[in-house]
């Protein structure tokens, strides 16, 4: 919890990775609880229950404001909108209780691998794509679920999962990443409802301070990238940042590294 007023020295460089953070994420759908939860566990020594609970304080602020910038951008599709919500909502929910209790981070270097894999597979259409050809993904709600549980038991997971395999079905992806922005902030709503209720206001430290200030100034930019980015170059960096990011994560929970 925190105890007292940070000073500016103290919380500038959660501010820098915070905004840092949010750049990638509000323009390619994805890493922003990667980046801060491996802070905040590796650097700091956070715990990852409270790691987590942090992460998603900071995305109710993070979230709402890059939500609000893609739906003035027109990056949002109110139909892929609505099938995703309901069903990340119950897998988040899920994920924060059984986080609370156990260590679900067991799994993390399977997910890790089978995002990697995406990662090579958009890269591979990112470089065949000559003329753009989009359709609306059929297969929302299982992805939804699977992305709020690992989202909450992960401290990151909800753009990796459900923004990957949103594009592999065709998905436009500045509308793809809007989407899945927008519709985040629902779900850490939920997420973090539900860690509070289990483990209390000890996530508001003053990392989070930082994190929150960051994210909130740099969430309107990454609407704006998202959408003059053309769609061949988006979905390269989309790739590229998957990539990177799993296997940061297999080489930091696997137990034989």
């Amino acid at each position: 919890m925190l105890d007292s007023l940070p000073t500016l020295a103290e919380i500038a460089p959660f501010i820098a990775i915070g905004f840092a953070a949010q750049i990638v994420d509000g323009a390619l759908g994805m890493a922003f609880g990667v980046i801060t939860q491996t802070l905040l566990v590796s650097i700091v020594g956070v715990p990852p229950a409270a790691a987590s609970a942090s992460v998603h304080v900071v995305e109710l602020f993070t979230t709402g404001t890059s939500g609000i910038s893609h739906i003035l951008h027109r990056n949002v599709n109110w139909g892929l909108f609505l099938r995703l919500v309901p069903a990340g909502v119950v897998g988040g929910v899920s994920g924060a209780y059984l986080l609370s209790s156990i260590d679900a981070s067991v799994a993390k270097p399977y997910v890790m691998i089978y995002l990697t894999g995406i990662g090579i597979y958009l890269m591979i259409r990112s470089i065949r794509m000559r003329k753009p050809s989009f359709a609306d993904p059929k297969y929302t709600a299982p992805l939804a679920l699977a992305g709020g549980f690992l989202d909450a038991a992960g401290g990151g997971g909800w753009g990796p999962v459900v923004t990957s395999n949103l594009l592999i079905q065709g998905g436009e992806p500045a509308k793809t990443i809007g989407t899945v922005n927008t519709a985040e902030f629902l779900l850490t709503t939920s997420i973090s409802i539900a860690f509070i209720s289990t483990i209390g206001l000890s996530a508001f430290t003053m990392a989070t301070v930082g994190l929150i200030v960051g994210g909130v100034i740099a969430a309107p930019f990454g609407a704006l990238f998202a959408k003059r980015i053309k769609p061949r170059t988006l979905l390269a960096a989309v790739s590229v940042v998957l990539i990177a990011t799993s296997v940061f994560s297999i080489w930091k929970s696997w137990p034989i590294f």
